[in-house]
């Protein structure tokens, strides 16, 4: 959806806009039956963890915007390997067997991505 729309001419913020718009009304109910008042670090947190994610999705958007998904997809998938490793070292969470078989699909199918891309180009 996101390559159509960047082909129709839809600006990129535009489109990240409308997902964090879709985003935030989707935890509405849960906010208003479940609200706690946020300490100011919690406030600061949130509001760091925003800024990166948008970050994030102008880039991805971008990136679905000049690329067929197929391309990217694989690649987006990495955010799991770096929770994972961004898990461990902060947090002290060891992977199970289950995530260590999802991360090493995740980097084979790059990789054999990459490999079948490259020769596709040669």
């Amino acid at each position: 959806c996101v390559r159509q729309l960047g082909k129709q001419g839809v600006v990129g913020a535009k489109i990240v806009f409308f997902f964090s718009c879709f985003s935030c009304l989707s935890v509405v109910p849960y906010l208003f039956f479940n609200y706690q008042p946020m300490t100011m670090q919690q406030v600061f947190y949130l509001l760091m963890a925003g800024l990166m994610a948008a970050g994030g999705q102008f880039s991805i958007t971008s990136a679905y915007t000049y690329a067929p998904a197929k391309e990217i997809s694989v690649y987006d998938y990495t955010q799991v390997l770096f929770a994972a490793v961004l898990g461990f070292v902060f947090l002290k969470q060891v992977p199970d067997v289950y995530s260590l078989v999802g991360y090493v699909i995740i980097i084979g199918v790059a990789f054999w991505n990459f490999q079948r891309q490259k020769k596709i180009q040669n």
